[in-house]
C-alpha cells in the first residue's frame, strides 16, 4: 500500500510524520553552509538549474553511521566514467566533457574537511572536501569494479547538470558519509560540460550515457557482482537512471531484480509524463522507489519552462505522485532561504534520512 510523508520544518527540527513521529539529530555538513552562502550571492545561479550541485516509516533502527575512521584515513570513491580523459587522467581535471563510446575505470582518494574553526571559515570560500589522488585503472572499467566490489553492498550515485568529475566524485563521499553507509561507493560520471548554459549537452549526454549505465548495473547485479545495489540518482541524472532502467528491464526483465535495493529520485530532472509512461514497463520496481519532491525547487521550476511547460517530476505534487504508486516525500518546506532548493538531500540533514530509510528498507527488497 502507497505510503506518503510531508517533512515539515520547525525551529527544533522535529520531522512530523504519518503514521509515526521520529527525532534526529545530525550537524549539517560544512559543505551545506557553503552552498546556502554561495546561493545568496550568486542571483545568476537560478538559470543554472541549481549547477546540480526518511521516507521515515517502518519500525526499523536507522542505518548505523560507520566506525570513526582512524586519524589519517581519508575515503575512497570508486568511479566510471565515460567521459574522455585528459591526457590519460593523471591529474585534474582528469576527464573532461567529451563523451568516450568506452568506459573507464579509476579510484579517487579524498581528503576530509578541516573541522577546526579556521577550517570552517576557509571552506566557505574553498570547499569542504577535495581530490587528493586519482588513479587511473587501464583495465575494462566493469571487470575493475567487479573486483573492488565483489561481494559488497554498493551505493551508487550518478550526477545532474553542471558538474565536473570532481564535483561529482564530491558529491558521492558527502551523501556516503552523510548516511553513514559502510559499503562501498561508486559514482557514474556522465559527460557533462559543466557549464551555465549547457543545459542541452548535458541532456543529450545523459541519453547518450544510458547503454554506459546499462552495462554498469548489469555487471554489479551480475553473478560475483554487488550484494546488494542502492541507486541515487539526482536532477538531471534521474533521466538517465529512469531510461536505462526502462531500457535494461525491457531486455532482461527481472531476472537480476533480486540484488536491486533502493531507488531514489532526488530533485528528479524528468519529465512528468515521460516518468508516468516509464513506470508502466517498470511495474516490479515501483515499490522500492522513492522520490523527494519540493514545488518550492526553484531550479526545476527553469527546467519547466525550458522543456515547454511539462511538470518535472521532482517538482511535481504529493497527489500527482502518490497516484503513480512510489513513495513520496514532500521537501517543500525546507530548505529555509536557501536560493534554489535543488540539493536537499545532500545539504539538508533532515531529508538525508530518506536516503538513509530507503536504503535500510532497500536491504530486504
Amino acid at each position: 500500500m502507497l505510503q506518503c510523508f510531508r517533512l515539515s520544518f520547525t525551529p527544533a527540527r522535529l520531522l512530523n510524520i504519518h503514521p509515526e513521529s521520529r527525532k534526529f539529530s545530525s550537524a549539517m555538513p560544512i559543505r551545506a553552509t557553503r552552498r546556502i552562502f554561495m546561493s545568496g550571492t550568486a542571483s545568476i545561479a537560478a538559470l543554472a538549474l541549481g549547477g546540480c550541485l526518511p521516507d521515515l516509516v517502518g519500525n526499523g533502527s536507522l542505518i548505523q553511521s560507520a566506525v570513526t575512521p582512524p586519524p589519517g584515513y581519508n575515503p575512497l570513491v570508486l568511479a566510471v566514467t565515460n567521459r574522455q580523459p585528459l591526457k590519460g587522467a593523471p591529474k585534474a581535471p582528469w576527464y573532461g566533457h567529451e563523451r568516450s563510446t568506452e568506459s573507464s575505470f579509476s579510484r579517487i582518494v579524498l581528503n576530509r574537511p578541516d573541522t577546526t574553526l579556521v577550517g570552517r571559515a576557509r571552506s566557505a570560500f574553498s570547499g569542504t572536501w577535495s581530490i587528493e589522488k586519482v588513479t587511473a585503472d587501464g583495465r575494462a572499467a566493469n571487470e575493475a569494479l567487479l573486483e573492488a566490489v565483489s561481494g559488497r553492498e554498493v551505493l551508487l550515485y550518478t550526477h545532474g547538470y553542471k558538474e565536473s568529475f570532481e564535483s561529482a566524485a564530491i558529491s558521492t563521499v558527502e551523501l556516503s558519509e552523510g548516511i553513514g553507509f559502510s559499503g562501498a561507493a561508486v559514482v557514474f560520471a556522465w559527460p557533462s560540460r559543466a557549464a551555465l548554459f549547457d543545459y542541452g549537452y548535458d541532456r543529450e549526454s545523459a541519453l547518450f550515457s544510458r547503454d554506459a549505465f546499462e552495462d554498469l548495473l548489469l555487471a554489479l547485479l551480475s553473478e560475483g557482482g554487488a550484494s546488494r545495489v542502492h541507486i541515487v540518482a539526482h536532477s538531471m541524472g534521474t533521466l538517465l537512471m529512469i531510461e536505462t532502467l526502462r531500457q535494461m528491464w525491457a531486455r532482461h526483465g527481472d531476472t537480476m531484480a533480486n540484488r536491486l535495493g533502493a531507488i531514489v529520485l532526488a530533485a528528479a530532472d524528468i519529465d512528468f509524463d515521460l516518468f508516468e509512461n516509464a513506470l508502466k514497463r517498470l511495474r516490479t520496481l515501483v515499490p522500492r522507489i522513492t522520490v523527494i519532491s519540493s514545488t518550492a525547487d526553484r531550479a526545476l521550476e527553469v527546467s519547466r519552462r525550458l522543456a515547454g511547460g511539462v511538470a518535472r517530476t521532482g517538482a511535481a505534487t504529493r497527489e500527482q505522485l502518490e497516484a503513480l504508486g512510489v513513495r513520496v516525500v514532500d521537501a517543500t518546506e525546507h530548505g529555509g532561504w536557501v536560493a534554489l532548493r535543488h540539493d536537499l538531500f545532500l545539504s539538508d540533514p533532515e531529508v538525508r534520512q530518506v536516503v538513509r530509510r530507503a536504503v535500510e528498507r532497500g536491504r530486504s527488497a
